[in-house]
């Protein structure tokens, strides 16, 4: 089996099908019209296929022609409500929603891995599970095909699970990278309303002004991080949302604000729920308000299996060439539903430059209206899917 050569073959296929994904964003757990576009691209191949109750999730199975391990590759489908800004010949249709993280790429890829062991079914010592997600970005999607059978798709559970996420920066055109054990942090949200007793601006001694409260709660969650945690525990809280009144002379009866908060392990996250709760609270009611506090765990964190990742840079290399991999030199801050599948199945998620830019210092990043993706690596990524499942069907 050469899928470098195979899947150079059909590239024109996958890069027809990005781009009409492209141009048709779609955000959350319900995507019509992109899962309809992944039926079509499907159409033919000797997958059993089954669809998601609680979303628009796209369940293939392939049976391989002799007994072996079953191994589950992963491509998620939505987009984010993101404007886009770039002026290629195929952006997004739809104003407020755009493909920004590269999501489309992902789909396109699984769908040429589909391609390609399609083709080879009979020689195949193993069955693969082509796990098509919508609802990544915030959705949970990964949760909800867990609940549908996702990992037992094949008539038991997968032995092994894997998935390749693009980069529009930070790595160049071409390479893949990843790490073993932890990759990416689990995510949390906190979400703040400081309720006071709103009045006229010019009276602020007869109100309690919800705003500087909100503000002092903000700045002492940054003093948090760096006074109550090690420097070698990572934790990265950031304030996205606030918001407050309606007119510069009128104190606000609330204030309200949300933050994302990273981290990597249990006792960390243990710890930050509970004293960024008590925090908001405390000192709210220093100033005489009340501080309504919720936190969501969302995401855990992503952990690559030490093995499954070795097993990944191996296949790197010896598909593309010592070049064509980089060993993460230490995990990135952002988070991925993914986690949940590596929670359940041993596997490893890996990061793959997509830069337009020759320098990928200079080019947008991912989630940036101007996020840009090069569909030519599409080839590569669907050839080391295909060549990863077949490796490990191998190893039993």
């Amino acid at each position: 089996m050469d899928f470098r050569k195979e899947a150079a073959a059909i590239e024109g296929e996958l890069i027809a099908l990005r781009r009409e994904l492209h141009q048709i964003p779609e955000i959350g757990l319900d995507l019509p019209k992109t899962q309809a576009a992944v039926l079509a691209a499907l159409e033919g191949l000797p997958l059993e296929i089954s669809l998601g109750r609680t979303s628009t999730s796209v369940t293939a199975v392939l049976r391989g022609g002799k007994p072996g391990p079953a191994v589950l590759l992963r491509g998620d489908m939505d987009a984010l409500p993101v404007t886009e800004e770039n002026d290629a010949d195929y952006v997004s249709k739809h104003v407020g929603t755009m493909h920004a993280c590269g999501h489309d790429l992902h789909t396109a890829g699984l769908v040429g891995a589909a391609k390609l062991l399609s083709a080879h079914q009979a020689e195949l010592a193993g069955d693969v599970v082509f796990m098509f997600q919508p609802g990544e970005e915030g959705g949970d999607g990964a949760k909800h095909m867990i609940a549908e059978g996702v990992l037992e798709a094949a008539g038991r559970r997968a032995d092994a699970a894997y998935g390749l996420h693009v980069m529009s920066d930070r790595l160049p055109r071409g390479v893949f990278s990843t790490k073993p054990g932890p990759m990416m942090a689990a995510i949390s949200g906190l979400f703040v309303n400081v309720v006071g007793k709103g009045g006229h601006g010019s009276r602020p001694h007869a109100t309690l002004d919800p705003i500087p409260v909100a503000a002092e709660i903000v700045t002492a969650l940054q003093t948090l991080v760096t006074r109550r945690f090690s420097v070698f525990e990572p934790i990265v809280i950031t304030v996205g949302t606030f918001h407050a009144g309606t007119r510069h002379n009128i104190i606000p009866d609330n204030a309200t604000f949300e933050a994302s908060i990273r981290t990597f392990s249990e006792e960390a996250l243990a710890q930050v729920e509970k004293e960024s709760v008590k925090l908001a609270e405390d000192i709210a009611a220093a100033h005489g308000l009340t501080a309504e506090v919720r936190f969501d765990r969302e995401d855990p964190a992503t952990i690559n299996d030490a093995n499954e990742a070795a097993f990944v840079a191996e296949t790197v290399k010896d598909l593309f060439g010592e070049a064509r991999y980089a060993e993460m030199s230490e995990p990135a801050m952002g988070s991925e539903d993914f986690s949940r599948i590596l929670e359940a199945v041993p596997g490893s998620y890996l990061f793959y430059g997509a830069t337009v830019e020759d320098d990928p210092n200079e080019a947008a990043s991912n989630h940036s209206p101007r996020a840009a993706f090069d569909d030519s690596v599409l080839a590569d990524g669907a050839a080391l899917l295909a060549e990863l499942a077949v490796r490990r069907m191998n190893r039993g």
